[in-house]
């Protein structure tokens, strides 16, 4: 029982780096109905900031995340504003695309500074763990889970009774009506692409806790899709649920697998969120928590 307390801990841990970046797709998908896989590249930003700022300049590790967060969200409005403003109105697919080549001209310039090297993000928690009846926990996993569910919880107030929370809610329902409402769809589309931003750069951040980063940590946020996708594609509480879902399940799959069945090979847990995907969406093809979409002829 030691050993699986310690798992589902790790898992949540990693399953909420899943959930931030997992939100931020959803916001920007609900709002402009184009899946943004610039994420990846947004979330190297991020770190890559920390790392500037906590490791090579000295800044305190809590305000270097803090500016990161801002510093990212300002290059997802630039993002937003430059490349793919002038897009609205062409077909989703294209705007897809585009993201594409944004993802790679950011991870390009990340990786210049980067170098080669494994570079720390100046993590005050490292690999640090402490005992909570026989259970060693990481303190970075708690903080992980602690951060996500306070950023988690004001995402919702600020949906639900902010003004600006509502218009978005109103855009992803219908941009017609809430243009006839006095809604600008445009700030709506450039808010959404600096909330998925600042998520990505805190997501980044806990990425590099423990172990650093490098130009191939943007890989993890990859992992997010099958969350978004398991959890519903137009839902942010899915995206929660199925970023914790992906991050325990890879753990157990890494902790268990390789006794219990190791024909399946060494690197299984790799892929197993990507099973489970599959298993659900032959289940519910619209995720766990999606909304079916139902067209009359």
């Amino acid at each position: 029982m030691t050993r699986l307390a310690q798992t589902l801990i790790a898992g949540l841990g990693q399953g909420s780096i899943y959930a931030l970046i997992g939100i931020g797709f959803v916001i920007i998908y609900k709002a402009t109905l184009v899946i943004s896989f610039a994420q990846p590249a947004l979330m190297m930003v991020g770190a890559s900031v920390v790392v500037f700022l906590a490791v090579s300049s000295g800044v305190n590790f809590y305000l270097a995340v803090l500016l990161a967060i801002v510093a990212t969200a300002v290059v997802a409005l630039v993002v937003e504003r430059t490349a793919l403003r002038p897009m609205i109105g062409e077909p989703p697919f294209v705007v897809a695309i585009i993201t594409i080549g944004v993802d790679i001209i950011l991870r390009i310039g990340v990786n210049r500074f980067l170098g080669r090297n494994v570079r720390p993000i100046g993590d005050p928690w490292g690999l640090t763990t402490f005992n909570v009846g026989g259970v060693f926990i990481q303190q970075r996993h708690v903080v992980m889970i602690t951060a996500t569910a306070l950023v988690v919880s004001a995402l919702f107030a600020f949906f639900k009774y902010n003004r600006i929370g509502l218009a978005m809610r109103a855009t992803a329902f219908d941009q017609e009506t809430a243009l006839a409402m006095g809604v600008s769809v445009g700030q709506v589309f450039a808010l959404s692409w600096m909330i998925a931003g600042a998520l990505a750069a805190l997501a980044g951040t806990f990425v590099g806790t423990g172990a650093g980063i490098d130009q191939g940590t943007w890989v993890i946020a990859l992992k997010a899709l099958p969350a978004v996708i398991l959890g519903g594609l137009d839902s942010i509480g899915g995206a929660v649920v199925g970023g914790l879902v992906v991050g325990v399940v890879e753990q157990l799959f890494a902790t268990y697998q390789p006794t219990y069945a190791p024909w399946l090979g060494q690197n299984f847990s790799v892929v197993s969120p990507y099973v489970v995907l599959l298993l659900v969406l032959l289940v519910r093809p619209y995720g766990l928590f999606g909304t079916p979409e139902i067209e009359r002829v």
